[in-house]
């Protein structure tokens, strides 16, 4: 009887320092902000970032350590669950020279991001410097022809992934230095649907795209606001 309790005594106590040390699974929805070679899933996707030498004048990250995402989740002890992040994608599905990037916009892509603890969505910004048009606030019944819009396909997007996701914790990033209007819908649909929106702030960039200092920048601001 003894053995037997001294048995079942040291399996829980396995299982509980096995649930101490799980860390929490984090997926990223994002744009090239997010995109690192040899790190995306599916990797049919467009790239920013790539290992090694890289022209100046696009970048100087070469090493997917120098990421955002990736400081990010040293800092707070998390694992990389997805990383869906497509360059030059939008929320929206209308995207540079007015064509249609349904295929690679985060409302497509939602299903996609295997089973996390915590999201981090970071978009915004290729419909801010795409001049996708910026719609009506809807939170229900949309149709096809609304999500070509912004405030409709953000909407449908955070619906989408609240009934997907719903014991995730799910964080929505927002770029510094675009359209008033894009960051001013994006924090008030997010308050809609009670997700925190982490505003960025004097962000390096170099070709509009976050440098080493700018990637660090983005996960000591991040890190600051989750908690």
């Amino acid at each position: 009887m003894k053995r037997l309790y001294s048995v079942c005594l040291l399996l829980a106590i396995s299982c509980t320092v096995a649930l101490a040390q799980a860390k929490p699974s984090v997926s990223i929805l994002g744009d090239s902000y997010s995109t690192f070679e040899g790190y995306l899933t599916p990797d049919t996707m467009d790239i920013w970032y790539f290992e090694g030498a890289q022209d100046a004048r696009r970048t100087d990250v070469k090493s997917v350590s120098e990421t955002w995402w990736m400081q990010l989740i040293k800092k707070k002890n998390w694992k990389l669950e997805v990383n869906n992040s497509w360059s030059g994608s939008t929320i929206c599905y209308t995207g540079y020279r007015d064509e249609d990037y349904s295929r690679r916009s985060f409302i497509t892509r939602v299903p996609a991001l295997g089973s996390p603890d915590i999201i981090l969505i970071f978009g915004g910004t290729n419909d801010s410097w795409a001049n996708a048009p910026i719609g009506e606030f809807k939170y229900s019944d949309w149709r096809r022809a609304d999500l070509y819009t912004f405030r409709p396909a953000m909407a449908c997007m955070l619906a989408k992934i609240k009934e997907r996701y719903p014991t995730a914790d799910v964080y929505v990033i927002s770029n510094d230095g675009l359209k008033p209007e894009i960051t001013g819908s994006m924090e008030q649909i997010c308050k809609h649907y009670d997700v925190p929106m982490i505003q960025l702030h004097d962000i390096s960039k170099t070709a509009g795209h976050p440098n080493v200092q700018g990637m660090m920048q983005i996960a000591e601001q991040l890190d600051r606001e989750i908690k």
